[in-house]
């Protein structure tokens, strides 16, 4: 898979673009902010469906509940 890194700017201008190649898993896109990953945009696994999303849900919040989680600050230091 091509991963491509676009800025905000250009995200909003062409989004439905952005989102139909990510749609059809030509592409992923890192959304950029003055050089800072906001988000991204990829396409779901092909076996994917919303029960197996709702279990990623489910088991992202029992890691909250038990302190496994990283702060914004924690985040950005791995990131330089």
């Amino acid at each position: 898979m091509i991963i491509k890194f676009i800025n905000i700017k250009n995200f909003r201008q062409n989004i439905a673009k952005y989102s139909e190649n990510a749609q059809l898993g030509k592409k992923r896109f890192i959304i950029m902010n003055r050089n800072t990953p906001l988000f991204e945009i990829k396409p779901f696994a092909k076996n994917a469906n919303f029960n197996s999303i709702i279990e990623d849900i489910i088991d992202a919040k029992k890691d909250i509940d038990k302190g496994r989680l990283y702060s914004h600050k924690e985040v950005l230091a791995q990131l330089s």
